[in-house]
């Protein structure tokens, strides 16, 4: 599959209205579930192994999108099948009293991925260019007023970009991901939230308030879109409408970014392989019935 239709080129400017919302590619969804998403999975396994045991990189994954795009959704059906050991999941909430002493990309650099690991941040320090823009709260946030002036946003578009680089020269490569949902599925999804009984966990009044929103976050989505898709930390507009499909790309970028990685299990120090290959000379003279007590054999060789 070709991801590159859903990434955002360096400099391009962004008008969300001419982006899918729905799945726009001629594809079996029979044939995704069942046979090509398993395989995808399969091999993003094999891939996290061996990142996992490299340790050399680690993967940071940003999910950002409206409210019930389906962002939980992607991290229970794409990430949640990993192996959970080198997998970190981050939501990130309204800031806390104690994170808005410090400047706004403090929780973020507390919640990065270590060396072998895969993050994913289910929001993140996009927020703060976002629903801060939006609410007007950079001046609750504890800024020195005369920094905060008319190119504000601008120069958190060059910091993002600045830190994002550093992070991948230094190992840790970026992949962004806007899961991109209409007006009309996201009313869906919300009157589910409300009439199901199993889903009324998920709802909250902010999500209706945020909705009167609507065109102001499509239009600031888009210049941030546009100011912060790098080479080195692109973004990738992904249909969000139909979930099957939405998940399928998801785990395909991902896939993408580890192959490009190329992580291998570590070669061995060779006093370690000189031991194996002892090890390997025993069992041929192990009769099988007997590995039960290899450590017995081993230790009277």
């Amino acid at each position: 599959m070709n991801i590159e239709r859903y990434r955002v080129k360096e400099g391009e400017k962004v008008d969300l209205s001419q982006y899918a919302t729905a799945c726009d590619v001629d594809i079996d969804k029979k044939k995704v579930k069942k046979e090509w998403m398993p395989r995808v999975m399969e091999e993003l396994n094999g891939w996290q192994e061996k990142l996992y045991a490299d340790n050399h990189y680690g993967v940071l994954i940003v999910l950002q999108a409206m409210d019930a795009a389906g962002k939980d959704g992607t991290v229970k059906h794409v990430f949640a099948q990993l192996d959970p050991a080198g997998v970190h999941v981050t939501s990130f909430k309204q800031p806390s009293a104690e994170e808005k002493d410090h400047d706004y990309m403090w929780r973020i650099n507390k919640a990065l991925p270590s060396r072998g690991e895969i993050g994913i941040f289910n929001r993140s320090h996009y927020e703060d260019v976002v629903v801060t823009h939006i609410h007007n709260l950079i001046k609750s946030d504890g800024m020195p007023e005369k920094l905060i002036g008319k190119d504000i946003w601008e120069r958190r578009y060059r910091q993002i970009r600045d830190w994002e680089r550093y992070l991948s020269e230094n190992g840790f490569p970026i992949v962004k991901i806007f899961l991109h949902v209409s007006k009309d599925e996201q009313k869906k999804r919300l009157i589910d939230r409300i009439v199901t009984k199993q889903k009324n966990w998920k709802f909250s009044m902010s999500d209706i308030n945020e909705r009167k929103y609507w065109n102001r976050y499509q239009k600031i989505y888009g210049e941030v879109l546009s100011a912060t898709s790098t080479k080195y930390a692109p973004w990738y507009i992904v249909p969000a409408d139909d979930k099957w499909y939405t998940r399928y790309v998801v785990a395909q970028i991902v896939l993408e970014k580890l192959r490009a990685i190329k992580p291998d299990f570590p070669k061995l120090a060779p006093d370690v392989e000189k031991q194996l290959a002892q090890f390997r000379m025993l069992l041929k003279e192990v009769n099988l019935d007997d590995l039960k007590n290899i450590k017995t054999i081993i230790e009277k060789k």
